[in-house]
């Protein structure tokens, strides 16, 4: 594998986090955890991160304004963001896209593997 590519894990579900957390670890990537849309932001700027797996649902910036901001900061715009929510709609899916999203995965819908499967191929690790 190549060097340890960073993923920024954005969830306020703390049990949920420490999953992922934990298995992104096992698959030799470096996580950073945060709790909501705020830290994301200082986060995406400060780890820099190669990827960040977004919750939509979140304390104080939701989601899809910290999409929004990302891609419209010249220094976070290139990152990949893939959103992990429990937001099913087809609009919201929508919303997400037009802000620019990498990939939308609906929490219901996928399991963990799954999850690991799409930030590998976004991270080019897929072989």
């Amino acid at each position: 594998m190549e060097a340890n590519k960073k993923i920024l894990l954005v969830e306020d579900d703390d049990a949920l986090s420490a999953v992922y957390k934990s298995r992104l670890e096992l698959e030799g990537f470096t996580v950073q955890e945060v709790n909501n849309g705020e830290k994301a932001l200082d986060a995406a700027k400060t780890f820099k991160p190669d990827l960040i797996l977004l919750d939509a649902m979140m304390p104080k910036i939701s989601g899809f304004d910290v999409l929004d901001i990302l891609r419209n900061t010249p220094e976070t715009a290139g990152i990949r963001v893939i959103m992990l929510t429990a937001l099913s709609q087809p609009k919201d899916k929508e919303r997400a896209e037009t802000l620019g999203v990498d990939d939308y995965l609906v929490k219901s819908q996928v399991v963990i593997g799954d999850v690991v499967e799409r930030v590998k191929f976004h991270l080019g690790l897929n072989k």
